[in-house]
């Protein structure tokens, strides 16, 4: 892993909903002092080859849950606008983890799936 450094950060847009190849997903774009950056993308359903659909999953719905809390909001729509920290890999590199501003409270997908996979 990168050398990582954090950083104070504006979420100016979010995205909750279907991506162009039909999976649910969710994005958080946040801008710093000069940079910007998505953070997300993981996918909260899962698809059955029998039905041949995609359905939500609980590991999905806690994730979204768990990353409000962290941020300290009650609704999807109040993290636009919201100041947090990141811990970032720097230039070329992704978003980490995502934390609350004021305090010690941080929330990463990767590390809340591998969790869950048992890793």
């Amino acid at each position: 892993m990168k050398d990582t450094e954090i950083v104070n950060a504006k979420i100016v847009h979010t995205m909750l909903g279907y991506e162009d190849h039909g999976v649910m997903s969710c994005y958080l774009t946040v801008e710093g002092d000069g940079w910007g950056c998505n953070y997300g993308g993981y996918a909260l359903d899962r698809y059955d080859k029998e039905k041949r659909e995609r359905f939500g999953t609980a590991d999905g719905f806690n994730a979204i849950i768990s990353l409000m809390k962290t941020l300290d909001v009650e609704k999807w729509e109040d993290l636009k606008n919201q100041f947090v920290r990141v811990e970032s890999e720097g230039w070329g590199g992704g978003i980490v983890r995502i934390g609350h501003l004021m305090k010690d409270q941080w929330f990463s997908f990767e590390d809340f799936f591998n969790e869950k996979k048992g890793k």
